[in-house]
């Protein structure tokens, strides 16, 4: 069955990297990836797959799904760009729309390779005649809206028995860190207008407010968890300086590994704010999300995933793309991916200094780590066991979220990775499907590590369609 399904996907790999460099050239932002997920969309359904597009309340969210009965493996995938990256797929900084929205995150890749695993698998059950559903997930706006949220609070994932996801990235691996957990909040100060020369004594500004609520973070970060973290703008500030502002809005995002030291922390944050409000005599107005949970990892399945690495082999590398990627590393300071490399934990990290292009298979080393960063896979990983795994695209060292990733996510060398992952991830569904007791292990797993916790959506909330479209609106280039 395996056979079949790489089969699949090594006949059809230049249709699929067309797919990859076609979403890559859209760059679509967040809720907004109208191009993206129609093409995915109608890709899987020529391909026999039951599709439906625009749920969970948005119109770039789909699901597609093929097989009857039982076992439920559902595939992620995601197609969002960002926002001031865009370059061409060259190994310097040229962008290709100045200003414009760019792939710097392989989502390009990420939504292909999912969708290329699901369609693989479709044709490799058909064959054998088993039982079972493969179920796809165009997942939108994780950059900015985190869309998985709004798919989970719909009750999209509740009968699915596992769920795997691919993202690019510099290593080939299936972690096993946990993530940190975050609460997103705005605070609305109110107060009142006034001269701010002849009649300063009537007003009551709004920005004094913020300011004041942003020294009394700063001094709170001295009494927070170590790992904790907080970080904000300041979205509106008032018109001009001769008027004093009746209206000033921050943006808070609170970090930390578990969902309730976020909670304990953010709760000494709206203590601030009303602080900031009474010495200023304003009024707060808090638009509270929960965010992100942390997420719940799973050895059953990064063990599955891997061994299907193996199974499959990693990429090798022409000279033009190992050129392609020396370049590239010449953009970054070398002590700066020695120090990433270090905190990373990497086995042998020190082996991979002088690396660009990385061919090795890991298996996971950070079981009990917590990666600095959020994402809204972590839903999915409280509702059913789930494992993103990683495939080399980025250039060893490069940062994420750049041109150097724009660059190489249109490049064959995204190409090489989206085929890889593919085919990783079909073989492990297939795995799924056929050894039950994998799932069995995975299950309990699961509930094991959640330790009784169960997910608490939190307010019900509409996914923010407008707000996407007048942020795009002030974007320069595709958006």
């Amino acid at each position: 069955m395996k056979e079949t399904a790489w089969k699949w996907i090594e006949d059809n790999k230049d249709q699929l990297a067309k797919i990859s460099d076609d979403i890559w050239g859209f760059a679509e932002y967040g809720l907004l990836e109208d191009k993206s997920s129609k093409l995915v969309a109608d890709t899987l359904e020529k391909h026999g797959f039951i599709v439906k597009l625009g749920v969970a309340g948005m119109p770039t969210a789909l699901t597609a799904e093929w097989g009857r009965g039982e076992p439920i493996i559902g595939i992620m995938g995601e197609y969002d760009a960002l926002p001031g990256i865009s370059n061409k797929v060259v190994p310097h900084k040229e962008a290709l729309v100045e200003g414009g929205m760019g792939h710097g995150c392989g989502h390009n890749i990420h939504g292909v390779s999912g969708m290329s695993a699901a369609i693989a698998v479709r044709y490799a059950l058909e064959k054998s005649g088993l039982m079972g559903k493969i179920r796809f997930y165009g997942c939108p706006a994780e950059e900015n809206f985190q869309g998985k949220i709004f798919m989970v609070r719909a009750g999209l994932f509740k009968d699915v028995d596992a769920c795997l996801s691919h993202h690019p990235g510099s290593l080939n691996t299936a972690p096993l860190s946990s993530s940190n957990a975050t609460i997103h909040a705005k605070f609305n100060f109110h107060g009142k207008t006034a001269h701010a020369a002849a009649n300063p004594e009537q007003g009551r500004s709004a920005l004094d407010a913020v300011e004041l609520m942003n020294v009394g973070v700063n001094f709170l970060r001295e009494h927070i968890i170590e790992k904790a973290r907080i970080h904000y703008v300041i979205e509106a500030g008032g018109g001009q300086p001769n008027v004093v502002p009746d209206y000033a809005r921050s943006w808070y995002y609170v970090r930390a590994p578990e969902i309730d030291q976020v909670e304990s922390i953010y709760r000494r944050v709206e203590k601030i704010a009303d602080g900031a409000a009474l010495m200023t005599e304003t009024k707060v107005k808090i638009e509270m999300d929960r965010g992100s949970y942390n997420k719940i990892p799973s050895r059953t399945l990064s063990e599955l995933v891997v061994a299907n690495m193996r199974e499959v082999g990693a990429p090798k590398y022409t000279e033009e793309e190992q050129r392609f990627a020396a370049e590239i590393a010449k953009s970054y300071p070398k002590q700066n991916k020695i120090e990433n490399l270090k905190k990373s934990q990497m086995p042998n990290w020190e082996k991979y200094v002088d690396v660009d292009l990385v061919t090795d298979i890991f298996d996971a080393w950070d079981d009990g780590e917590v990666s600095p960063g959020s994402t809204d896979v972590s839903h999915v990983s409280w509702i059913v066991p789930t494992m993103e795994f990683g495939t080399a695209c980025n250039i060893l060292g490069a940062p994420g979220h750049s041109w150097q990733f724009v660059a190489c996510s249109g490049s064959s060398i995204g190409h090489k990775s989206l085929m890889f992952a593919a085919k990783t991830m079909a073989g492990s569904v297939l795995d799924l499907m056929t050894r039950p007791e994998i799932l069995v292990k995975a299950k309990e797993e699961h509930e094991k590590r959640l330790g009784g916790n169960r997910y608490e959506p939190g307010e019900e909330r509409k996914p923010p369609l407008e707000l996407a479209r007048e942020t795009a609106r002030k974007l320069k280039g595709k958006a």
